[in-house]
Order: structure tokens, then sequence, then C-alpha cells
């Protein structure tokens, strides 16, 4: 059972995070805080010097390396959802135990 519930968070958590780092790097709501306008990018950038971490993390390649990182969270939710059963039986040990 605690097999099955940690599989389930697994997944929810690869489908939040996937979903999270697809969407966040293009969305503009116009408040601080944003991708681009964000206040710890500023701070950074103000404590180190470094006016090209600004520029770099504004980027679209940056933005689609992220993305990137998020279509890959799916692929490895979906993965597991598919597997789910083979998943299960690895962490309960059964697996381990039916090929002795």
């Amino acid at each position: 059972m605690v097999a099955k519930l940690t599989v389930i968070l697994f997944v929810l958590v690869c489908l939040m995070v996937g979903s999270i780092l697809i969407l966040l790097p293009w969305t503009n709501l116009g408040i601080p805080g944003d991708w681009t306008d964000n206040f710890f990018i500023t701070f950074v950038v103000d404590k180190t010097g470094f006016e090209s971490i600004k520029t770099i993390i504004s980027s679209g390649w940056f933005r689609g390396a992220i993305t990137g990182l998020g279509v890959f969270n799916l692929f490895l939710a979906f993965w597991e959802i598919v597997n789910f059963n083979q998943s299960v039986a690895i962490l309960d040990g059964s697996e381990l135990n039916a090929e002795k």
C-alpha cells in the first residue's frame, strides 16, 4: 500500500513540476516577480555585479531549456503511469524475491 502511494505521489509531483516548468517561463502576468522581472534575480545581480545573469535568464534559449526540463518531467510521469505495477513491485521488493 505504501509503495502504491509513493508511486502515485511521485507521478503527481512530476506532473505538477512539469506543468509549472513548461508554463512559468512563458507566462507574463504583469505583476512583480514574473520571469523577466524577478526580485531574486535582481538581488543576485545587485550583489554580484554580473548584469549578464539577467540577460541569460531572460533569453529564449534559457527559457527553452527550462521548458525542456518540464517536458522531461511530464515524460517521466507518463512513463511511471505506464509502468505503475513494475514500479510498485520494485519498491515492495517482491520482484527481487521472485527472481531468487
